[in-house]
């Protein structure tokens, strides 16, 4: 049930900075503090783009109570603690919000293929046990399962249930969500390509990819949308199409690791099974940075 937005706008879904040796917690700190000093208006921790996944639970844990820190209040924290075993997500939920995160992005069970049924009593249970407001995450071509459009309204007047970030790529589907929750669940875009078509259904924002490398950008073309410069934003939109989809060329977040490298962030480091980006791809990615002067 809304009473305000998490946020609205941007936020950035982080890349995780690793090594060979474990986490860069210096390359992440760095991170955060640019995000921030770009305006950018949220951040989320160990999501699918921070490969939060193939954390280990410590690691996870540390990734989350490291970057509260870090941000310490500047912009709202949204901590990825979805599971496919709603145990470990409610621990790690719970966790999150001790350490200090804002709100809570979770993922539907990937794998088990959970009923609408299963889906309502899973996060049902989780927003019960936490303190802080969820953001439900629809990924279909990731868990292989959907949220549909009457599930969200079954979950929307739970008090903890705030949001939904969608990526089905299904614009029907999308339009009967709006019309199902507006007034009751915030939405938000999980495809940087469908940013404007999202927020002209009522949309808060969108949680991005694109706005590891274009922060102030992406932040930008939302708010211009919102202050009525629609022909300003769906420019923007347009302009960056391109490099999105250079990003989601390979599976996420393997361009975006590649991309932040070559701008001098991180190492081009993966947790396996994710192998770095091929050199065609890379070479049409890099293009695209040059043209937009970001190397």
């Amino acid at each position: 049930m809304i009473d305000k937005p998490i946020f609205t706008g941007a936020a950035t879904a982080l890349i995780t900075p690793t090594t060979p040796a474990g986490v860069d917690y210096d390359a992440l700190g760095r991170l955060i503090d640019w995000q921030i000093e770009k305006s950018i208006d949220a951040l989320v921790i160990a999501g699918s783009t921070g490969e939060g996944k193939t954390l280990s639970i410590a690691e996870h844990k540390e990734v989350l109570r490291y970057s509260a820190q870090r941000i310490a209040g500047r912009v709202p924290m949204i901590a990825g603690t979805g599971s496919n075993e709603t145990s470990v997500s409610i621990s790690m939920s719970q966790y999150a919000c001790e350490v200090g995160a804002d709100a809570l992005l979770v993922v539907t069970p990937y794998y088990i293929k959970a009923t609408q049924n299963g889906l309502v009593a899973m996060y049902t249970m989780i927003a019960d046990a936490v303190t802080k407001p969820l953001i439900l995450y629809n990924v279909p071509s990731r868990t292989g399962v959907n949220i549909e459009p009457e599930t969200y309204l079954r979950l929307a007047d739970h008090p903890r249930i705030a949001g939904i970030k969608e990526a089905n790529s299904d614009i029907t589907k999308l339009a009967t969500t709006a019309s199902l929750i507006a007034g009751k669940l915030d939405l938000y875009s999980g495809n940087d390509d469908e940013t404007l078509p999202i927020l002209s259904l009522g949309g808060k924002g969108v949680i991005s990819v694109l706005s590891n490398l274009l922060p102030a950008e992406t932040s930008a073309m939302c708010h211009r949308y919102f202050d009525g410069d629609t022909a300003g934003a769906t420019a923007m939109q347009l302009k960056y199409l391109p490099l999105i989809r250079a990003l989601f060329s390979e599976v996420n977040p393997i361009p975006v690791k590649a991309a932040m490298a070559e701008m001098g962030w991180c190492e081009n480091f993966l947790r396996m099974p994710l192998t770095p980006m091929e050199d065609a791809h890379k070479a049409k990615l890099f293009e695209l940075m040059r043209a937009e002067g970001l190397i």
